[in-house]
């Protein structure tokens, strides 16, 4: 099985500069290249490394029409228009598997032909670009958090209010001087037991342990694909979009089937009847990794189709099975800053390339990613316990419209009785 799969093709149309006409034809994406072949003459006009992208934008050509330009390093810029389904589908997963790629291979910069000054400040850019992302996302995190404290106050004085209700209503029902009122039954371990029973009530739901967790793309039937992320459980499947927020659960016992389009797609359905069924499409430049966990998993309700037949048979390692974590590619890389120095006297029989080759990094960069990446971490670490909080709030906002459920509906019959 040929390692540089094809992930996707999508119908579009390529500006040649030299003709200055546009061409129609498909725009091919593998898990290491692009290239675009011509519909006439099928003949591929233009293909390069997703290691050789430095930038990929949308913009309007002719301030009219949409396209997506990709900027390859020495190679100009390539044009590509009339992307169907949607310029923005096309734009999120190319820019997934070509940031992936960037992440999960930091071994290749020895092979590459840009320079070690390029590279660092790709990489720092990179991260601070990251850096930024994140700062937003701990914005509207907190914004959230203030949100669900004004819910929970809200429903606080619901309660109380209740309370009042509940006395005013035992005051009607049986006035204070009557002998055999049920205030002089009433012993106050009942409101202690039913303190007890909404505390217990409110143990967070799916605590299991998380199996493993993919960035995507994500797209349900019906919709545009966007930015995810997917999360292997023991007790299921979640679904999350781009700011965490859960768009679907899928329990274990739920899942009807899961298909396995290729090495880097699958699709997870659960049927109804009556009504329409749920289906995800999820893309991954690290489903390699999940797909194992997935067989292991959900192994009577998986399902490999013909062009992913050979991956129980064969043993080829695809690129994204390697280290892919966003720290491991910085450690890894400061790592080689430090060891690409010339060895004193040289050893014997030693190439002579390794023992000439260039740090990876300055010094000033390694200093600059290494701050970058103390504050990635903090920010990661305060996002991580404000969604711990935001979810035990959750937690407490759904026990308490529960409690103020039921008790509306008791003090209703009542009412009822009384009129």
């Amino acid at each position: 099985m040929s390692r540089d799969i094809c992930i996707h093709a999508w119908p579009c149309s390529y500006y040649l500069d030299l003709e200055k006409r546009w061409v129609p034809g498909k725009l091919s994406l593998t898990s290491l290249s692009l290239k675009f072949t011509a519909d006439r003459a099928g003949e591929v006009l233009v293909g390069f490394p997703l290691s050789s992208i430095t930038e990929v934008k949308k913009e309007a050509s002719h301030f009219i029409f949409s396209s997506i330009t990709i900027l390859e390093k020495d190679h100009g810029k390539h044009w590509f228009s009339s992307l169907r389904p949607s310029r923005n589908v096309v734009f999120t997963i190319i820019e997934h598997f070509w940031r992936e790629l960037l992440l999960s291979q930091p071994g290749a910069a020895v092979n590459t032909a840009l320079s070690p000054s390029t590279r660092g400040k790709e990489l720092t850019g990179l991260m601070a670009r990251s850096q930024k992302r994140l700062e937003d996302t701990a914005k509207v995190l907190h914004h959230q958090g203030e949100q669900l404290g004004s819910v929970m106050r809200g429903l606080e004085k619901m309660e109380s209010d209740l309370d009042v209700a509940d006395r005013l209503l035992t005051e009607l029902e049986s006035p204070s001087w009557w002998p055999f009122s049920p205030k002089l039954w009433k012993m106050p371990s009942e409101s202690k037991s039913r303190e007890g029973a909404s505390v217990a009530s409110c143990e967070p739901f799916g605590k299991e342990g998380i199996l493993i967790t993919i960035p995507a793309i994500i797209s349900e039937t019906g919709s545009q694909a966007k930015s995810g992320k997917l999360t292997i459980l023991i007790s299921g499947l979640e679904i999350h979009d781009s700011n965490s927020l859960l768009l679907h659960q899928f329990a274990r016992e739920d899942i009807d089937d899961i298909k396995v389009h290729s090495p880097y797609e699958i699709s997870i359905r659960q049927r109804f009847i009556g009504k329409p069924d749920v289906a995800y499409r999820v893309i991954s430049a690290k489903m390699p990794k999940a797909i194992p966990v997935l067989e292991v998993q959900f192994s009577k309700r998986i399902e490999l189709l013909e062009d992913t037949s050979e991956l129980r048979s064969t043993g080829v390692s695809l690129p994204t099975e390697k280290s892919c974590s966003v720290w491991h590619t910085a450690a890894g890389l400061l790592g080689c800053a430090g060891r690409h120095e010339p060895a004193v006297g040289g050893q014997e029989g030693a190439p002579l390339e390794l023992q000439r080759s260039a740090p990876f990094l300055s010094e000033e960069e390694a200093e600059e990613l290494s701050e970058v990446l103390r504050k990635l971490k903090g920010l990661a670490l305060d996002a991580e316990a404000e969604l711990e909080r935001q979810d035990e709030a959750l937690d407490g906002i759904t026990a308490a419209v529960d409690r103020a459920t039921l008790t509306v509906d008791k003090h209703n019959r009542r009412i009822r009785k009384l009129t």
